[in-house]
């Protein structure tokens, strides 16, 4: 049965690598079901029925994305997008979370017609591959870079912006978690070079297990106040009747004090920063799992861009922000999955963490960093692929790359991307080279620029 639902033989892998890929997938995951309630409750929700919104809508989107596309690409709420939801629509503009979740169900929509309509498809067969190899280092970077700060290993600093962690002087919080940080990515590091399977997961599974063993040793000290919490799960019991706080709450929205231009806008800027990350994550874990054809073209990619569009509306009906095809899902890619069956564990995982959310919740960011760090590593390899004596190709590729992580954006690094390449081959005589599409993209990216 599975075989004839997920094409195993076909894909080359097997139940026990897909299995153990939609674990890694989801471990590195779920610190969104901590992080997305503790940010949208800034908006007034409540956080336990954002975590159960959180884990459905992940599950649902997930699940989706597994039966119609056969991809282990795994769904849940964005990074950024939320907080742009709590900071920016019921922050700094004031609307409430009602109207807020009102702008992302109406931007699924939009995009599910998109999808139907080949529009979304186009736009990612548009992007000449060259591109579509730079946004993959550049996602491995950006990556790296997430997994870097959840490490504490990279830290604020008021004069660089950033700058290494000071282990002397954090050496019972930050410092000690950066140091078990990189001892879990040296774990994994050698795991993987020595063939391990699983070896991914095994490093986020080590690095967890030596913080408590160094939390019990009083080496890593529980500080709340500053974010470094107990790192033992606790089995606490989960509110159910708690997601009737949020559940359909996107129907009751009050537009009194909203006007339409506003409500554009707010559904704009979603739809944009949802759009352009989502398709720079399908190009860049496909490209890394070598889904691509020889076009560069990812075959039932209509499906995939369906499910995360469905998945969107779906959260907000929940009680949650845009939901979104993760980055995090080139962890699971990497330790060898490459069907839907992964994304069917994954789902069911988040699923499961309704009724063990304390659990989830306890696995600390430096446990998953090394995983993060590492997965960059792999996915930065493409930059081989890039004809670097092609320099109309390889400028707007590098210029992408570096965007990535320095905006700390996917959407922005394709943004730059596909504006350089435009304007660099169009003024160098190159200018069939550039599709139609693409002339359109720059237009509109530079648009964003001015208007929003």
């Amino acid at each position: 049965m599975l075989e004839k639902l997920f094409k195993l033989k076909e894909n080359n892998t097997n139940v026990r690598t897909e299995v153990i890929g939609g674990i890694t997938t989801f471990m590195t995951m779920a610190y969104i079901l901590a992080v997305n309630p503790s940010l949208l409750s800034a908006s007034g929700m409540d956080k336990t029925a954002v975590l159960m919104a959180t884990a459905l809508a992940s599950f649902l989107g997930t699940l989706i994305m597994a039966l119609i596309a056969n991809y282990p690409f795994a769904l849940a709420p964005g990074m950024g997008l939320n907080a742009y939801f709590a900071f920016t629509v019921c922050g700094a503009m004031g609307y409430s979370w009602q109207i807020a979740l009102a702008a992302v169900f109406v931007e699924g929509l939009i995009f599910i017609v998109l999808s139907l309509t080949n529009v979304r498809e186009a736009i990612f067969n548009a992007i000449p591959l060259t591109l579509k190899k730079g946004v993959s280092c550049g996602i491995g970077l950006f990556i790296a870079f997430i997994g870097l700060q959840g490490a504490h290993l990279v830290v604020d600093n008021p004069s660089t912006l950033v700058s290494y962690v000071n282990f002397r002087g954090t050496i019972h919080t930050q410092g000690i978690c950066a140091i078990l940080a990189l001892i879990g990515l040296f774990i994994t590091a050698i795991l993987y070079i020595k063939n391990v399977k699983g070896s991914i997961l095994i490093g986020i599974i080590a690095t967890w297990v030596l913080g408590m063993i160094a939390e019990a040793l009083g080496i890593y000290v529980v500080d709340v106040e500053n974010g470094f919490y107990s790192l033992y799960p606790s089995f606490g019991t989960t509110d159910f009747s708690a997601l009737s706080l949020t559940f359909g709450q996107v129907f009751k929205a009050d537009f009194t004090n909203v006007g339409i231009i506003n409500f554009i806008i707010i559904i704009f800027a979603f739809l944009f920063v949802d759009m352009f990350d989502t398709l720079g994550t399908l190009i860049g874990v496909a490209t890394k799992a070598d889904m691509l054809d020889e076009e560069g073209r990812l075959p039932r990619i209509k499906q995939a861009l369906l499910a995360d569009a469905v998945a969107t509306s779906a959260g907000a009906v929940l009680g949650t922000s845009t939901t979104t095809t993760f980055v995090e899902s080139s962890a699971g890619v990497a330790a060898g999955a490459r069907t839907g069956l992964a994304s069917v564990v994954t789902g069911l995982l988040f699923l499961l963490s309704i009724f063990l959310a304390p659990i989830f919740c306890a696995i600390p960011g430096f446990a998953t960093a090394p995983a993060l760090i590492f997965v960059g590593f792999l996915m930065i390899t493409t930059v081989g692929d890039i004809n670097f004596k092609e320099l109309t190709d390889a400028i707007p590729a590098y210029l992408c790359i570096i965007a990535m992580p320095l905006m700390y954006s996917i959407s922005e690094g394709i943004a730059i991307g596909v504006v350089s390449y435009v304007v660099i081959n169009l003024i160098c005589g190159k200018h069939k080279k550039i599709t139609p599409l693409m002339y359109i993209l720059a237009v509109l990216f530079v648009c964003k620029y001015i208007f929003l």
